[in-house]
């Protein structure tokens, strides 16, 4: 027996990173094998051989076929993958939301690892790290010159192991170190508050096995606090997907029991769906429904939803099913575009097979890949606008990209002139030394979309993007 998981994207971010999707569990029968080409097969063969004979040196024959399975599933897109024992291990890691380590997130400022918070209850918590704090060494490796990833690896480790950071705190202006010692940390995927009173922000990060149940007991513990809410903020930036069942369920919060949330179309049955906000939809067998315990008020109160360009498939899914149903107003930016269904099959019990089955289609029917969802509301993420945004990543940005699949693409001459702005302004700012300020944290009240989205909620005026224009896809390669 094989499982599969539907995948819709990730970029995970800070110590709690990983690989993420859109994941769905479920059991299914192993296709039979198609028929081979035999001479293309000999011809790989042949190849295997030589190398395992005239190579100046001995190769190892298990690598080589490792690597020939990775090369040919890497060459169909972005998103395919091969996962031999160490990846397929991080990547179930990624969908639990558990793993071992110091418990904080993190981003980068100045080529440091900067906290951006430790997480309650965790070593780093109980150590006494703070947000804004920035980690200099890790152990004996200084973290200048290092990737996020380089420096998320480092802080990992066995449980019972321990780690020096070394700190440097701008508000003492002194570097001290810290001895912690690792252990299972569980991330918190979701965060709630009142912004001020009868206005809630609700933030989703990621998309993991507990965040249904998360957002579900924060909503709770928010009605309590005031039953007569007004709006909420459902904020999903940066968020870059996860379980498709928690993007089912998240919609189905705010959505009528019968209306469609997603559909799914690709080759073969399996990947032809369509999921809508009912329970049979997004419940794990033998499970309960979470969102039952959720006041019938939450179907009609005024609801804005933030995205960036770094919401991606699970986000964007529910992004585009509030959109579509006209259930809430979708401010910020166009988000990544990761918009096909990528299917997980357990090759053994340490490897397993990550392959694009599907495209992912909004209940009105449009295409979410390399086209992301377009807000309703364009906003700036400061006051001051964010021409840089036009040199982020997206997906019609990656080599081999899959194309949405309605109709031909073409070049978006608008973006590629808001690149050219931006280029020439980055290179200005370096010249004279003076990069751009980190953002203000999500949620703070230096935070500028959130503003304009309570604004929004008010009825008060909202500054609304004079820069910002749709991003299309630039190339009709597959």
């Amino acid at each position: 027996m094989s499982s599969k998981w539907k995948v819709s994207g990730w970029i995970a971010v800070g110590v709690v990173a990983g690989a993420l999707g859109a994941i769905q569990l479920q059991a299914i029968a192993r296709n039979s094998v198609a028929q081979l080409p035999l001479e293309e097969l000999q011809q790989l063969a042949a190849v295997f051989g030589m190398v395992k004979s005239d190579y100046v040196e001995p190769v190892d024959e298990k690598k080589l076929i490792n690597d020939a399975i990775a090369g040919m599933v890497a060459g169909l897109d972005p998103h395919s993958q091969y996962f031999d024992k160490k990846s397929f291990k991080e990547f179930r890691e990624g969908t639990t939301g558990k793993f071992v380590g110091v418990g904080i997130e993190i981003g980068m400022e100045d080529g440091l690892v900067k906290v951006i918070s430790p997480i309650e209850g965790t070593p780093a918590f109980r150590a006494g790290l703070k947000s804004g704090d920035l980690i200099t060494k890790i152990d004996d490796s200084v973290v200048k010159g290092l990737t996020l990833d380089q420096a998320v690896k480092k802080m990992r480790g066995d449980p019972n192991t321990k780690v020096t950071l070394t700190i440097f705190r701008k508000s003492e202006s002194r570097s001290f170190p810290v001895t912690i010692t690792r252990e299972e940390i569980r991330q918190q995927s979701v965060r709630a508050k009142f912004i001020e009173p009868g206005y809630a922000w609700v933030r989703v990060s990621i998309f993991q096995d507990r965040t249904v149940e998360d957002f579900a007991r924060k909503l709770e513990e928010l009605y309590k606090q005031d039953p007569k809410i007004k709006g909420i903020v459902l904020d999903l930036r940066n968020d870059p997907g996860g379980l498709l069942e928690g993007a089912v369920a998240i919609s189905s919060a705010f959505l009528p029991g019968d209306a469609v949330v997603v559909t799914t179309n690709g080759q073969i049955s399996d990947s032809k769906s369509t999921l809508k906000a009912s329970p049979e939809y997004y419940m794990r067998r033998g499970g309960t429904d979470p969102l039952k315990r959720l006041p019938e008020a939450i179907k009609r109160v005024p609801l804005i939803v933030l995205v960036n360009e770094g919401s991606a498939s699970a986000s964007e899914i529910v992004a585009g099913a509030l959109q579509d149903h006209k259930r809430a107003t979708i401010m910020g930016a166009q988000t990544f575009g990761k918009g096909s269904v990528q299917t997980v099959r357990q090759l053994s019990p340490d490897t397993a097979l990550k392959i694009t089955t599907a495209r992912y289609y909004t209940p009105s029917g449009k295409s979410i890949q390399a086209t992301g969802i377009v807000p309703d509301v364009m906003i700036d993420e400061t006051a001051e606008g964010n021409v840089f945004s036009a040199l982020r990543v997206r997906e019609a940005d990656l080599d081999k990209h899959i194309t949405s699949g309605q109709g031909p693409e073409q070049e978006d001459k608008a973006r590629e002139k808001l690149r050219e702005e931006a280029r020439k302004k980055l290179e200005e700012e370096i010249a004279r030394n003076a990069l751009p300020k980190p953002l203000p944290e999500f949620g703070s009240d230096k935070d500028f979309p959130l503003t304009q989205a309570l604004n929004r909620l008010k009825g008060q005026p909202v500054l609304v993007s004079k820069t910002m224009v749709e991003r299309k896809p630039e190339t009709t390669t597959n």
